[in-house]
């Protein structure tokens, strides 16, 4: 079971993250001798599919050759975690330091792209156009790390629980609905204490996968969406004001009555924002969790690539919007050491790292997804060996 203290912890940092843009330096995040243990989530281990058995990370001494440092930049979405898991990684193997700076998925996939950081994350998996722009020296994995919620978060005082069909939320964010009490959301929600109030949407005014994956499902489920707004890391929203990040978009939530907006489902969570049951394929009404977020991916094969795009999953308790997030790492590093530190840095991500999903929000990884992320991530160096198995991590394995 988690510490309390790491609990806390783990609140705590998502109080901070609108402040300081995640912006993280893992060099004073040391130290906290109740931190220094990864230890189990309470409800990981009932997550339905989850890698129960992924637990290579042991403590043990991590080879470098010296301090490695290791810089990413990328999706607001898996921010949070990222930020606990690169502080435990970072107590596990003080010679390994990874900083990761939340500045959303279209800056990061440039950034990447350009050479700037060593590795990037996305809630969009990159298209074929954009995996072309990578140089080919380098190359990149598309590595699904994690999968998560987005909810439509909203603020009324009043009203504690909010049904919305898939005409009338696509028909709030078109804004062809303007008022809260509109007879349309009156009638999905008798009885409720529907306010005389305007409706502001509140959406991410940053290029973002979350937007993308938003979008995506708005088109899949709304012809009137896909023709006047269509899809897209950034598009022109009809109506609204816009916010930086999912903490940037969280909060314009918090701080504005009426508002409604999309973000990832932890945001909301850790927040305390109250979020509505949407209606899915199958015509039911489901709250995001982490139950009807894995009967989503269970619904979903993911292929060869590891590039899933769900837009309008089906099945009768599927959440219908829900993603995986990417991590981009490149094929090859010019500096053996670098390598060797990504490897261990995705090795955690995929064992006790998805420990941690559930208490933050997130998805835990199905166990096929976890081995095949492995198998796809463990060429990137030639003396590490990435374990997911039940035995000790390969901090110290030479590949054959």
């Amino acid at each position: 079971m988690l510490s309390s203290n790491r609990v806390k912890n783990q609140k705590r940092i998502m109080g901070i993250i609108p402040a300081l843009a995640l912006s993280m330096s893992l060099a004073a995040c040391g130290g906290g001798g109740d931190q220094a243990t990864n230890t189990a989530t309470p409800g990981a281990e009932a997550s339905p599919g989850a890698a129960k058995e992924a637990t290579a990370s042991t403590p043990g001494k991590l080879d470098l050759g010296g301090n490695v440092q290791l810089t990413g930049a990328g999706a607001s979405f898996p921010a949070p975690l990222y930020l606990t898991w690169f502080q435990t990684l970072n107590q596990k193997y003080p010679n390994l330091q990874v900083n990761y700076q939340s500045v959303g998925s279209g800056a990061g996939v440039e950034q990447f792209t350009k050479g700037t950081v060593d590795f990037s994350a996305s809630d969009v998996a990159m298209k074929d156009e954009e995996i072309a722009k990578v140089p080919a020296d380098k190359g990149v994995l598309l590595l699904p790390m994690t999968a998560g919620s987005i909810v439509l978060a909203y603020n009324l005082a009043d009203v504690p629980e909010l049904k919305l069909s898939r005409t009338l939320y696509t028909d709030i964010l078109l804004g062809k609905i303007k008022t809260w009490n509109d007879a349309a959301i009156a009638k999905e929600n008798p009885g409720a204490k529907l306010p005389n109030t305007p409706i502001t949407v509140v959406y991410r005014s940053d290029g973002s996968g979350t937007t993308g994956v938003f979008t995506k499902h708005l088109s899949a489920i709304s012809p009137e969406w896909k023709t006047k707004v269509g899809e897209g890391k950034s598009v022109k929203w009809p109506v609204g004001i816009g916010g930086k990040g999912n903490e940037g978009v969280t909060a314009q939530i918090g701080q504005t009555a009426g508002s409604i907006g999309y973000v990832e489902y932890g945001y909301a969570k850790q927040n305390n924002l109250k979020f509505a049951a949407l209606q899915n394929k199958a015509g039911q009404f489901v709250l995001p969790d982490e139950q009807s977020g894995a009967k989503t991916l269970a619904s979903v094969t993911l292929p060869d690539n590891l590039r899933a795009f769900i837009s309008d999953p089906e099945g009768a308790e599927s959440y219908p919007i829900v993603t995986y997030s990417w991590l981009l790492a490149y094929k090859k590093y010019a500096d053996p050491a670098k390598a060797k530190a990504v490897e261990a840095m995705i090795e955690y991500g995929l064992t006790e790292g998805q420990k941690a999903a559930t208490e933050l929000g997130y998805i835990p990884l199905p166990a096929n997804v976890v081995q095949k992320v492995a198998a796809a991530a463990d060429p990137i160096s030639a003396e590490y060996k990435i374990s997911v198995g039940g035995g000790a991590g390969g901090a110290s394995a030479t590949k054959p």
